[in-house]
């Protein structure tokens, strides 16, 4: 159906609705000329008219005397069937067998099922159960918070027809926001952190978002970070809405309506503790909030990040993705939550391969985190305790990263047989220190007597002192590069080094292999070294040799 003109007093079906490609609400069987010219200007193919009888007769009338092609919805097979001339008529009800099938993917949102972890708890007395939450359509529990902001959007008058929806996401909130605009017809733009997984990018364009990528490395007051991205296509772009996951209570009360209950009702009110991860906090509030309602005695926990602002860090970036915060969402309430745990992105990965092994449940590092607080809660409760963990999606938007061993090497999670990267850093000298270091604001001159000093020719410009995370190393500079500048122009070197670095190091392990080290530096004159997502050395071909020398002498 092209159009499809409904009058007030009756409820459109969702099967009607579905099939019509534009649809106009009018009050009575009058259709005012702006709707009529609108109508017209489509040279639709049909245009349907939906109503209670008589109305619906006289509109429908209206409407074909003004030269277009009407189909008449018949809504009650009690109604009399009306007879016009050049009108078609069509049922808009289904008078056989009732079927068990959703009218369409929305419907499907909720109800997920929950299953024992009795081989990742073997060590443990009580229940360990998880609630699955990728049995959502769109693979998450973002789903449901979703589908509350746009329709309390649309409550509201936030959201028009033909509206565009704008949000900052790791992922799986745009999935879902993707999948609600789809069935009522809006448009999406989402803006996610440089650290998202590919598949996750890949799959918020299959739905026809338009998809921006900003630094995870910036502050949140940046306009470079995905939430000022975020504001300012919201204000450029017409008719746009911003469902700010972090600051609207829409959702949280999606958990407190579907999900707590369904917690609640499959536990058959046994539930002690819940546990999840900490992202906007809207999964911990809502569900916490609902459950402390039926039992104040039920324990929330929120496992976070290492870095996270939930667990005391300063919001310093983590690889973890779709958990852990830099600020302090609204929709997030600390008065429920009690106790946060922390959990290392080293033991969330772990765990989550852990997981997916043993259970043969595909997860990923967020909930590798849930679960490794989870099993650290459960550790010495009673027979009679019942530990529910949220699963916030599926391991499937992680395979490059947490089930792929080359990723996993390269930022030092995993450790090779044989001599390693890790093995030649040790050996070198002792007197150096082991990540020698510059930052952007620092003078081209200040960087050269770091050189000299040190007896480097290499070094990662970084934002902070370490302990670093990966993503705060901004680029490198070298002895030849800062050579060439100052030759070129004498007064670069009063600038700061930021302004004249180069491109980051390439990334390796401390666990891979010496033999891929010197594949690697093949490439580029050295290389940045990682342990467990954390920048901690700067290995050069010169180490390389002088460590297959001594070697070679042993």
């Amino acid at each position: 159906m092209d159009a499809l003109v409904v009058l007030a007093g009756i409820e459109l079906p969702a099967p009607v609705a579905s099939r019509s490609r534009h649809i106009v609400h009018i009050k009575g069987p009058d259709v005012p000329a702006d709707v009529l010219g609108d109508l017209r200007g489509r040279i639709p193919r049909s245009v349907g008219v939906f109503g209670p009888i008589q109305a619906a007769t006289q509109c429908a009338t209206e409407l074909h005397k003004a030269g277009l092609p009407v189909v008449l919805y018949l809504v009650d097979p009690a109604d009399p069937v009306p007879a016009i001339d050049g009108v078609a008529l069509r049922k808009a009800y289904d008078d056989g067998e009732a079927m068990d099938v959703a009218n369409n993917l929305i419907e499907l949102i909720g109800d997920t099922p929950m299953m024992r972890l009795d081989r990742t708890a073997r060590d443990l007395e009580c229940t360990l159960l998880a609630k699955l939450e990728f049995f959502n359509p769109g693979g998450s529990t973002k789903d449901r918070p979703a589908l509350n902001m746009i329709l309390e959007a649309e409550r509201q008058g936030l959201l028009k027809p033909g509206g565009t929806i704008v949000e900052p996401t790791s992922g799986n909130t745009g999935v879902g926001l993707a999948i609600v605009a789809a069935q009522r017809r809006y448009k999406c733009v989402f803006v996610v952190p440089d650290k998202v997984a590919k598949e996750k990018i890949s799959l918020l364009r299959a739905y026809g978002a338009e998809v921006h990528v900003c630094p995870t490395s910036v502050e949140p007051d940046s306009p470079e970070s995905y939430y000022s991205v975020a504001e300012r296509l919201t204000n450029e772009i017409p008719g746009a809405f911003r469902p700010n996951q972090y600051h609207n209570q829409a959702n949280p009360q999606a958990h407190t309506q579907t999900t707590g209950p369904e917690i609640w009702r499959q536990t058959a009110g046994r539930i002690t503790h819940f546990v999840a991860g900490a992202g906007t906090g809207g999964t911990l509030a809502g569900i916490g909030h609902y459950l402390k309602s039926m039992n104040p005695n039920v324990q929330v926990i929120a496992a976070d990040p290492e870095g996270s602002v939930y667990s005391g860090g300063s919001g310093r970036p983590y690889l973890v993705e779709g958990v852990g915060e830099d600020f302090w969402p609204s929709t997030y309430d600390p008065a429920v939550v009690d106790r946060v745990i922390m959990v290392p992105d080293a033991e969330s990965f772990s765990m989550a391969r852990r997981v997916t092994k043993e259970e043969g449940l595909l997860i990923g590092g967020s909930s590798g985190m849930a679960v490794s607080a989870a099993l650290e809660i459960a550790r010495d409760l009673p027979a009679d305790a019942v530990v529910v963990v949220l699963i916030p999606d599926s391991g499937r938007g992680y395979l490059s990263k947490v089930f792929d061993d080359g990723w996993m090497a390269d930022h030092g999670f995993l450790r090779a047989a044989g001599p390693t990267v890790g093995d030649l850093l040790s050996d070198k000298d002792s007197n150096i220190p082991a990540l020698v270091h510059t930052h952007p604001h620092e003078t081209v001159r200040t960087v050269i007597s770091i050189f000299q000093e040190f007896g480097v020719s290499q070094m990662p410009v970084v934002k902070h002192e370490p302990p670093l995370q990966a993503a705060e190393v901004v680029g490198a500079v070298s002895e030849v590069g800062l050579m060439g500048a100052a030759f070129n122009d004498p007064t670069v070197l009063d600038n700061p080094v930021g302004d004249v670095m180069g491109a980051k190091l390439p990334q390796i392990g401390m666990g891979d292999t010496v033999d891929h080290a010197v594949r690697v530096l093949e490439q580029s004159e050295a290389v940045l070294v990682l342990d467990k997502g954390h920048p901690v050395g700067v290995v050069s071909r010169a180490d390389v040799l002088e460590f297959l020398t001594k070697n070679q002498n042993t």
